[in-house]
């Protein structure tokens, strides 16, 4: 989305009454392709169920199904937040990983949008997490499981942090720094502009190059939906008064991750993998693969 969009769109209108039609004036203003704008049509409305209180239908009862009716309002109503993430929780019951990702960022790009242009207060969207996993008893005949078990024992334990499910913000930076060797204080330290997302590298002017694989040019774009500018990850809330305007989100207000909550978010979402219940560092991402043993 351009800032001419960003600054151009909403703001010389009235705030619309309905949650759909603030999803209609979102999508029209953002820079997304066809197929991309079906997606996020589909995710956004996903969310009025919850809004309301309600289920969201699943299987053949989701298809063609009309959203409720929701007062764009609901959103700066004290039990939003709850609500989503209950609808949050409800859907990660029939949802894979990947689907609730994105229809999280989808989510968060909208809200942010809004509160941008005065039409909501607050980001009822800030905070929410996909709930972990169940925990799978070791003695369950999961490969999966199996897998990051092994992971978390050998050299590989970056192979089983990126196999947590967590937040878009965590999950991106967990495979940019796995996939470009990078350290952390150089991921952190980057901004939106520095950026080639169809080259999967930084631009040539900035300093200290680095490239990534496919994880991350997965996440990356949903992460930064709705962002044209400023750091590429941000914190949860607004920064506070005083944060260099280089260190702070111009959509959304948000400062940038520091390096001491990335390392705690990193080292709390690990603990289950560690044997000695401890976590473990951001270093571990830069952990080298093990090689294939032919048979």
């Amino acid at each position: 989305m351009s800032k001419r969009q960003i600054d151009g769109v909403g703001k010389d209108l009235a705030a619309p009454v309905e949650y759909s039609a603030a999803v209609d004036r979102y999508l029209a203003a953002a820079d997304l392709g066809s197929a991309s704008r079906r997606v996020y049509r589909i995710s956004l409305h996903g969310w009025a169920w919850p809004l309301v209180d309600r289920r969201v239908p699943t299987g053949r009862e989701r298809r063609g199904a009309d959203p409720p009716v929701v007062p764009l309002a609901l959103l700066d109503g004290p039990k939003a937040s709850q609500r989503l993430q209950r609808g949050l929780t409800d859907r990660a019951a029939t949802a894979q990983p990947r689907t609730l990702t994105r229809e999280l960022a989808c989510l968060r790009a909208a809200t942010a949008w809004w509160l941008a242009q005065g039409w909501i207060t607050a980001d009822p969207a800030t905070g929410l997490a996909a709930p972990a996993p169940c925990p799978v008893p070791e003695h369950t005949p999961s490969d999966v499981w199996r897998a990051v078990r092994a992971s978390a024992a050998g050299p590989d334990r970056a192979r089983g942090a990126l196999t947590l499910r967590a937040p878009l913000r965590e999950l991106t930076l967990w495979h940019l720094l796995h996939e470009s060797r990078a350290s952390v204080e150089q991921v952190l330290a980057l901004d939106i502009h520095h950026l080639d997302l169809p080259g999967r590298h930084t631009k040539e002017r900035t300093t200290g190059a680095l490239s990534w694989g496919p994880g991350t040019a997965r996440l990356l774009p949903m992460l930064l939906a709705g962002r044209t500018a400023g750091p590429v990850f941000v914190t949860d809330r607004r920064a506070p008064a005083g944060t260099p305007a280089a260190d702070r989100c111009p959509v959304t207000g948000r400062g940038r991750l520091s390096y001491r909550r990335a390392a705690e978010l990193f080292t709390s979402a690990t603990r289950p993998l560690d044997p000695a219940g401890h976590g473990w560092t951001l270093l571990v991402l830069r952990d080298r693969a093990p090689r294939m043993i032919p048979r």
